[in-house]
């Protein structure tokens, strides 16, 4: 079984977006793959539900809701035959709650918006996972994905050299396209919709799903997953102004 974290404080990073595009391809290509959503605003959860019973299931947990009829063991059970577990995480989030997410991730994928704030965001976010949650870079389970991307604009370079600063791989770039909105408001992933419709789309989507595929350089302990995380109420407003 892989976990995969899809984690950056900043809000409005597309964690979303990358979450249900992974959980639907492993669900299309006949996995079992689960869902789990941290963030209280529930889009994955929403997505999930909303999809049709004729696709391919995808499990959902939803990790955010606290329930006091059941142990929060029980609540994040997993089921035998799960083959991925997508972790969608909140905003605003701090550094010892990357620490508690990250220790047990196959894979780690930070989203970043071509735009300074959302750039200086990452950067603060790859320091804590670096220094605080221990995470090595020749571990070959952190990389960068490069969200909403418009090429041959000033942006977008100034995204460049920002990453090729970082010694962390960029894995994706995933351009600008109003593919994801309709996925999301479908409850399909890209890989569930006409393929003539995202051709443009799927590429950038496959060189993500390959490094998911590749091996870690070190053996991750399958740990328990944490329970409810608890944000800060200055760091929430941080995130939600995007100021850092």
């Amino acid at each position: 079984m892989q976990r995969i974290v899809i984690l950056n404080p900043k809000g409005g990073s597309g964690k979303t977006t990358l979450a249900i595009n992974i959980a639907g391809y492993y669900a299309h290509r006949g996995e079992q793959p689960v869902l789990m959503d941290y963030d209280p605003q529930g889009s994955s959860t929403r997505w999930v539900r909303r999809r049709a019973t004729t696709l391919r299931p995808i499990r959902l947990i939803t990790a955010y809701e606290r329930d006091s009829r059941t142990t929060r063991a029980f609540q994040l059970r997993l089921p035998t035959d799960t083959s991925r577990v997508i972790i969608d995480t909140p905003a605003a989030i701090d550094a010892r709650d990357m620490a508690e997410l990250t220790r047990a991730a196959d894979k780690i994928l930070v989203p970043v918006m071509p735009s300074d704030i959302d750039i200086h965001a990452c950067a603060r976010c790859v320091s804590n996972l670096l220094l605080v949650a221990k995470v090595k870079r020749d571990d070959n389970r952190l990389a960068i994905v490069a969200n909403r991307v418009r090429r041959n604009t000033a942006s977008f370079v100034s995204l460049q050299r920002f990453l090729e600063t970082l010694d962390i791989p960029l894995i994706a770039t995933i351009r600008d396209s109003q593919n994801y909105t309709r996925s999301a408001e479908l409850s399909l992933s890209l890989h569930e919709m006409k393929s003539y419709q995202v051709s443009d789309d799927l590429p950038q989507l496959q060189q993500m799903i390959d490094w998911l595929d590749l091996p870690t350089k070190r053996q991750v302990p399958h740990l328990p997953l944490p329970g409810p995380l608890t944000i800060n109420a200055s760091t929430a407003a941080t995130a939600a102004t995007g100021i850092l």
